[in-house]
C-alpha cells in the first residue's frame, strides 16, 4: 500500500468545481461563533460538491484568516450567502420546494440512520450554535428534525463534526 501524491488525486480546479453538477444539499449555519467551525464546514461542503452555504446571524463571513485556516480555499469554490435572519432563509428555501431539516435533538426527531433520502429532492440542513443549537424559531419552520444518535455522556458533537457526519450520510444515500 502506498500513499497517493496530490497530483494523483485528480482534484478539480476552482473553475471545474464551479461548473460541476452539485449535490442537491444546502447548509444553513445558524449563529455559529467559531470561525474554525465555519471553515471546516466549507471544506466539507467542497468535498461533497454541496450547492450552497447560508451564513446567518452572528456567523462570520469570508474572507477571514481564521476561516481560511480550516477552509483551505473552499471559500473560493463553495457558493455562499450571508443573511441576518435564519428564518428568512428557511422560508425562501421552502418556497423553492426545498426540504429543510434541523440537525437537532427535539421531540419526534428522526434518527439519521432511519432518515430516507429521496435523491429526486433538494435538501437544506440547519446546523446551530455551539452552545444553544438550532434556534427554536428555526426549528418551528423546518420540515422536521434529524438527530445523530449518541450513547456517551455528552450527547453533543462539535458542529463541524455533525456537519461532516450528516452531509456524508446524505451524500452516500443519494449517490451510492
Amino acid at each position: 500500500m502506498r500513499k497517493l501524491e496530490n497530483k494523483e488525486l485528480e482534484r478539480k480546479s476552482v473553475a471545474d468545481f464551479k461548473e460541476a453538477e452539485k449535490t442537491p444539499i444546502s447548509i444553513i449555519l445558524d449563529d455559529i461563533r467559531s470561525l474554525h467551525n465555519i471553515g471546516s464546514v466549507f471544506r466539507t461542503a467542497d468535498a461533497f460538491l454541496i450547492e450552497k452555504i447560508y451564513l446567518c446571524g452572528i456567523t462570520a463571513i469570508p474572507p477571514h484568516k481564521e476561516i481560511h485556516k480550516t477552509a483551505l480555499g473552499a471559500t473560493e469554490t463553495v457558493t455562499w450567502e450571508y443573511q441576518k435572519e435564519v428564518t428568512a432563509v428557511i422560508a425562501k428555501l421552502k418556497n423553492e420546494g426545498i426540504q429543510v431539516f434541523a440537525i437537532e435533538q427535539v421531540e419526534n426527531a428522526v434518527f439519521l440512520q432511519n432518515f430516507k433520502v429521496d435523491s429526486s429532492k433538494r435538501y437544506a440542513l440547519v446546523f446551530g450554535n455551539e452552545v444553544y443549537g438550532v434556534s427554536q424559531k428555526a426549528i418551528e419552520l423546518c420540515d422536521g428534525s434529524i438527530e445523530i444518535p449518541q450513547i456517551g455522556t455528552k450527547h453533543s458533537l462539535n458542529i463541524s463534526v455533525s456537519a461532516g457526519i450528516v452531509v456524508w450520510d446524505f451524500f452516500q444515500k443519494m449517490k451510492f
